[in-house]
């Protein structure tokens, strides 16, 4: 059996293949950046265009009452189920840099933890800007920043030692957004609460693909954003999580009107709403709201555990041929090898990584175009997102990536990078 041959058998008998037709789909495209943007479904072109065309086309104001106000809240109750918690502990809204800066204020601010900060290399650098911004902000020392000399796994000892010499309040991203490393959450849970810190976790990375029960790991605050795995439309809300016995100890520093006791009483002195409404700011963007509904309704119907099942079937076999034949031709492997520390994504290098995704890009008359995703200063990264990604694909990709470099297409193109890689 040819390897194309296998991959097609496996899709075959793939439980999770029906939720592909859910989703609007490109012929001669193959597209692995869902760790970036996930796919549209089609509901949620059909709620938005009802809530455009009904709601805000004909009922207008009415709609507030009629189905705005509720939307946000039924949202909320959703992403608690999938992620184990109950609904008045997470709120949807604002962005995932809004809600980390609340949070991060917040927890200085209540004098639970050392007002230290702390984060490691393999972070997202919008959350890094931010705690760089509220530590100037509160006069409090630099943050500590881990850096382990390499950008694929966590040192877990470098990184307990320093929570234990250097107790605060820690941000870091489940899943690294350049390697894919997945970090041992409740083993760091229950290490930072022996040693007086917290760890703030951004699930941006992780959300949809990888299975995370906040409860059972001893998460007491996380954030996270809805329009990767979970396909809620380019820009779409985050969410915010708070263990309900911290909420009454921390006091939002953005204080608008979705956060008052009373919204539309329109008092002139603020009361802060109690448990984690408190985290309430500005006016629901509606619209984008809408757009999430689809992506996390596909979620919860196919199961995340499926889906992680699946997401781990996919990335070991995309792993194995890449061992196989791309390594001979200076491709390099940069995510880990465990799938227990491995998120949805899987990470490549070369010496020419901008050339060979300009040719996946382009395609040609023979090949479909390949949409993966670039990361300075050469990774190339390729998403597994198991709702629509079909083990053909994979093989077609590998295919490809070997046909690049072998009839040195790549040397085609030259290093001109857009705004957006």
């Amino acid at each position: 059996m040819s390897e194309l041959e296998t991959a097609q058998a496996m899709d075959e008998k793939d439980p999770l293949a029906k939720y592909r037709n859910d989703f609007v789909l490109n012929p001669n495209e193959i597209y692995m950046d869902g760790n970036s943007l996930g796919k549209l479904p089609k509901k949620a072109q059909k709620d938005v265009q009802n809530t455009v065309e009904n709601q805000w086309g004909k009922r207008l104001i009415r709609s507030w009452n009629e189905v705005w106000m509720d939307l946000p809240l039924r949202l909320a109750e959703k992403y608690a189920t999938l992620l184990h918690v109950s609904k008045e502990e997470l709120l949807i809204g604002e962005s995932t840099s809004v809600r980390l800066y609340q949070v991060l204020h917040a927890l200085v601010k209540s004098d639970l933890f050392p007002k230290h900060l702390g984060s490691d290399n393999l972070n997202f650098p919008t959350d890094l800007y931010v705690m760089e911004g509220v530590a100037r902000d509160l006069l409090l020392n630099q943050i500590l920043y881990i850096d382990y000399q390499q950008e694929i796994y966590a040192d877990l000892e470098i990184l307990k030692n320093t929570i234990k010499k250097n107790p605060g309040i820690y941000c870091l991203s489940l899943v690294s957004y350049k390697s894919s490393f997945l970090y041992p959450m409740k083993i760091l849970n229950l290490w930072a609460e022996q040693h007086q810190s917290i760890i703030i976790w951004d699930l941006s990375h992780a959300v949809g693909a990888v299975a995370i029960d906040l409860e059972k790991t001893g998460s007491k605050i996380a954030i996270g954003c809805s329009y990767k795995y979970m396909n809620g439309g380019p820009g779409s809300p985050a969410f915010l999580f708070v263990k309900k016995e911290l909420q009454t100890q921390l006091f939002n520093p953005i204080q608008g009107w979705f956060g008052h006791q009373n919204p539309f009483a329109f008092e002139s002195v603020y009361k802060p709403k109690q448990g984690i409404d408190r985290f309430g700011s500005g006016t629901p963007p509606i619209l984008s709201l809408q757009a999430m509904e689809a992506g996390v309704d596909i979620t919860l119907k196919a199961g995340i555990e499926s889906i992680r099942k699946k997401s781990r079937l996919q990335s070991q076999f995309f792993i194995k041929g890449i061992q196989e034949k791309l390594v001979l031709l200076q491709y390099r492997l940069e995510s880990p090898t465990d799938p227990k520390q491995r998120g949805s994504h899987v990470t490549l290098s070369h010496p020419a990584s901008w050339q060979i995704c300009q040719a996946l890009l382009q395609g040609n008359p023979k090949v479909s175009k390949i949409i993966p995703d670039f990361r300075p200063p050469h990774f190339i990264r390729f998403a597994m997102t198991p709702l629509y990604t079909r083990f053909r694909d994979l093989q077609d990709v590998l295919n490809r990536l070997e046909e690049i470099i072998v009839s040195k297409e790549y040397l085609k193109f030259d290093d001109t990078k857009p705004t957006v890689t």
